[in-house]
């Protein structure tokens, strides 16, 4: 008997159009063959990488499999909030950054780790890199109908557009990474900012002065709401005991943790928290060097970075994490029986090209994506992460001039929203 299924707050714009009515029977087929290329796939890493990429292969799918049955959105969640001013799902961003930052704290200052790596976070400088790439990327995830995690766990569903989108944030990584020296060394900014290291605060300090950030933007977002008298979110109806833990839906508040939770076992596995889009510029610098381009000669491929070119990708950490978000919600997708490929037009197409050439240059200027800059830079206790997410909440309102041009919504303050 199929179960009635309403998406959440973070859902993914399209996601929600094409599968907020009916939860089917789960995919069985594709379950296990999901299973079985997960299992070779783990079983190929663990014989030819060193040990941590199988477990970050798992983490990944972690991750994945949250992102999908919470539908645990960034995209949604600025264009709501900017739109009409429902916050419900900024708050939820608070609860994952404050449980981030209260569990980093401890891994930062103490260098607690499982494969004897040296722990760091992602702490980048601040500056008009970071105020224009921060911008574009807000303006790109409006167009391409996702951010970083959104594009990867909506290819994992099957969400035939965000292909495109996928594709051209590649692109757009690999222009970015070859004039990233231009905006990092000919620009003005900053030496790289911590709230603990930079501030004097210490870790502790800084984890206060964090969460009560975190509870002043969760005050202010309610207070905007209810000024606004934003339309509210209908209620998720869900499955009841373990099956809803396997077919969804999940509450946004328990995937904040869990995900907070995820990036810091990331953390403590590699040594970095969670990214994404560094591996996506990996991919396309691979690709462009393969066409005869010299890439090796950019200064984003000079130092440290160049042994990652020459070396395969299944020996990068964050390409492993990708694919594991991939494979975490095709199998999530499949679970709840909603995975689909869907129809495209040439409209969303040109806006799925757009959105992702502006998040793939956006974010390497940026220092990172919503998950790199934004989460990551946070729960590092960097400030660019708080200028960042500014930045894309400007963009953000900017889209929503555009979203109208390719026949794209903007939610409106009649609309109850599921």
């Amino acid at each position: 008997m199929a179960e009635t299924y309403v998406h959440s707050a973070g859902a993914q714009e399209d996601v929600e159009k094409r599968d907020s009515t009916v939860l089917d029977q789960p995919q069985m087929k594709l379950i296990t063959g999901g299973l079985i290329l997960t299992a070779l796939f783990a079983v190929f890493l663990f014989a030819t990488q060193e040990p941590m990429q199988p477990v970050l292969l798992l983490i990944g799918l972690l991750l994945g499999y949250t992102l999908f049955h919470a539908r645990f959105g960034f995209t949604s969640a600025f264009r709501r909030f900017m739109a009409v001013g429902n916050g419900k799902a900024i708050r939820s961003h608070m609860v994952m950054l404050a449980a981030a930052v209260t569990l980093f704290a401890p891994i930062l200052a103490f260098g607690i780790s499982f494969f004897d790596v040296e722990v760091s976070g992602y702490v980048a400088p601040l500056g008009v890199s970071v105020v224009l790439g921060a911008f574009l990327f807000g303006i790109g995830m409006q167009l391409g109908g996702g951010c970083a995690s959104g594009t990867l766990f909506a290819v994992g569903g099957g969400r035939t557009v965000m292909f495109v989108t996928l594709l051209f944030f590649i692109v757009g990584s690999v222009i970015g990474a070859a004039h990233l020296p231009f905006w990092t060394e000919e620009m003005p900014s900053t030496q790289p900012i911590s709230l603990a290291e930079s501030t004097g605060l210490g870790y502790g300090g800084a984890w206060l002065v964090s969460i009560i950030l975190f509870a002043l933007i969760a005050w202010i977002t309610l207070v905007i709401e209810r000024k606004r008298n934003a339309p509210a979110l209908a209620p998720v109806p869900s499955t009841n005991g373990f099956k809803r833990i396997l077919r969804g839906s999940w509450p946004l508040f328990a995937a904040a943790i869990g995900l907070a939770g995820l990036n810091a076992l990331t953390l403590m596995t590699r040594g970095e928290p969670w990214g994404i889009t560094s591996a996506f510029a990996l991919w396309g610098s691979k690709a462009a060097s393969f066409a005869g381009m010299d890439v090796a000669s950019w200064g984003y491929w000079q130092g440290e970075s160049a042994a990652a070119l020459e070396a395969s990708i299944f020996s990068d950490a964050t390409t492993i994490l990708n694919f594991g978000v991939i494979i975490g919600a095709f199998l999530a997708s499949a679970a709840g029986g909603l995975f689909k490929f869907t129809s495209i037009n040439g409209k969303n197409v040109a806006a799925a090209v757009i959105g992702g050439l502006f998040m793939g240059y956006g974010a390497r200027l940026a220092f990172g994506c919503n998950i790199g800059a934004y989460f990551g830079g946070i729960a590092s206790f960097s400030l660019h992460g708080y200028l960042w997410a500014v930045m894309a909440l400007l963009g953000t309102f900017f889209a929503l001039f555009l979203r109208p041009l390719f026949g794209l919504s903007v939610p409106k303050s009649k609309d109850t929203f599921c």
